[in-house]
């Protein structure tokens, strides 16, 4: 069998789960590389395989091993969607010898995606084999397995630099309501709390982004309105002292707070989010900056000693 130098990252769900682990076996008894990410929700594994495999495909030299990827879940097509939405990842959905040829030869496939109840493990041995064999362009069913012609060469060539640019950095238009809204608009810094800066977007009911940089801190304070926000980037922890909780938001969490009641904040990022709340923007302070400081230092320590 003559398969180039590779390295293969692999994850599955847990209805390919077993399929998986037995292809990982085949791949070991070959002598390939082998890194297991285990098994998580598809698109949670399917992203991560898909994020390493194109983070080595846009850095990848001749004197390293190739990095692809293989996933299984219950049809293997949710793996290899959420695999594609990484810059120069060509997953595929193999259930056959011949959809491997394909996928190798017309597309370059360099995440192989299988069917954990659709494909027995001799059938799926026999898809991955046909997949590390098949060397880009190749002849295949595609092509009745003659050579290609020279202006289909010519076509599949141009891709290898055409595709991996679909998806990369700053080819992607941002869609996001909230961040159309406030693009290239300036903030101003809130200057009750050094670190923070805010623009309005609309008055009663009131909205507005919100950004605090690293290491920023909200002292105790409630105000007149209760409020709902979703944070778009960076992580944040809030102290609820009336209701003595604690919430830790990251990217897309959500957290309304009760008019009245009295929180913390603090930032471990860069941090921006969405708010809004039901009437003019007000604060009510209860603490200076450093007892606040002090009180989430406090507090920190005391986890983490736990």
């Amino acid at each position: 069998m003559s398969i180039p130098p590779l390295k293969i990252i692999a994850g599955a769900d847990s209805f390919g789960c077993s399929l998986k682990d037995t292809l990982l076996s085949h791949l070991r008894s070959l002598n390939i590389p082998v890194e297991d990410l285990g098994v998580s929700s598809y698109y949670s594994i399917a992203a991560e395989v898909g994020r390493r495999v194109s983070a080595a495909a846009t850095t990848h030299n001749s004197q390293s091993p190739e990095i692809r990827g293989l996933l299984a879940c219950g049809t293997g097509v949710g793996v290899s969607i959420f695999a594609n939405k990484f810059p120069a990842v060509t997953a595929a959905t193999c259930l056959t010898k011949d959809d491997a040829l394909n996928s190798r030869s017309i597309n370059n496939s360099n995440v192989l995606s299988l069917s954990g109840i659709a494909t027995s493990p001799d059938s799926a041995v026999e898809i991955l084999n046909t997949w590390l064999q098949t060397p880009f362009k190749a002849p295949c069913p595609a092509s009745q397995f003659n050579p290609w012609p020279t202006e289909i060469q010519s076509f599949l060539d141009n891709s290898l630099t055409e595709i991996p640019k679909i998806g990369a950095v700053g080819a992607v238009t941002d869609t996001c309501s909230i961040c159309c809204l406030v693009k290239n608009r300036e903030l101003n810094p809130v200057e009750m709390i050094p670190g923070g800066s805010m623009k309005i977007l609309r008055e009663m009911p009131t909205s507005a982004v919100v950004r605090f940089e690293a290491g920023s801190v909200e002292p105790a304070h409630h105000h007149t309105f209760g409020h709902d926000l979703v944070v778009m980037k960076g992580k944040k922890s809030v102290w609820n002292l009336s209701k003595k909780e604690r919430f830790d938001l990251g990217v897309g969490d959500y957290l309304f707070t009760p008019a009245g009641d009295v929180h913390r904040v603090k930032y471990y990022e860069d941090t921006e989010f969405f708010i809004k709340w039901d009437g003019h923007w007000d604060m009510f302070f209860g603490e200076d900056l450093e007892a606040a400081k002090n009180a989430i230092d406090e507090e920190l320590e005391k986890v983490s000693s736990v």
